[in-house]
């Protein structure tokens, strides 16, 4: 079973890592979706300086594990872990990191890139950007959405 978590704490990156090698394993992803000082309302000069997130925790793990069997169930020899924050995160912070271990790098590849785009479309987590001058919550993926779709992976190196 896949681990899966959301959590107020840190991610502890190497746990996850732990939870997916093995010794027949020849390719790891690590994805890590980290807070940035985007521009806001009025530009340069209004960054984000904070991201605050909220979740129905049990309801947010149980869509995170959704999206660990469709990983499981697309690339079999893949082992995947997935743990994403909640609550208040400064910049440079990970907000989500994706663990997939792999025999071959292709497929931990594209099965890291499918977990990630599936994490954004599928799972209960809000964010709310606070910038210089103010706050707002922010409109998230949403499912079936055709922007940075799940299932846009790409088949070949020039995909």
């Amino acid at each position: 079973m896949a681990l899966c978590q959301i959590t107020r704490d840190p991610i502890d990156v190497g746990a996850l890592i732990s939870a997916v090698q093995a010794p027949t394993d020849g390719a790891l992803c690590v994805f890590s979706g980290v807070v940035r000082a985007d521009p806001g309302p009025g530009g340069e000069t209004n960054r984000v300086q904070v991201l605050e997130y909220d979740a129905y925790p049990e309801m947010a793990e149980a869509k995170l594990a959704e999206v660990a069997a469709e990983v499981a169930e697309r690339w079999p020899e893949q082992k995947i872990a997935i743990a994403h924050r909640i609550g208040r995160l400064e910049v440079g912070e990970a907000s989500v990191v994706i663990a997939v271990a792999s025999p071959h790098r292709h497929e931990s590849f594209e099965a890291c890139h499918y977990a990630i785009n599936r994490v954004k479309s599928t799972a209960p987590i809000w964010k709310k950007e606070i910038y210089q001058s103010g706050e707002e919550w922010v409109e998230g993926t949403l499912p079936g959405a055709t922007v940075d779709r799940a299932d846009s992976v790409p088949t070949s190196a020039g995909g």
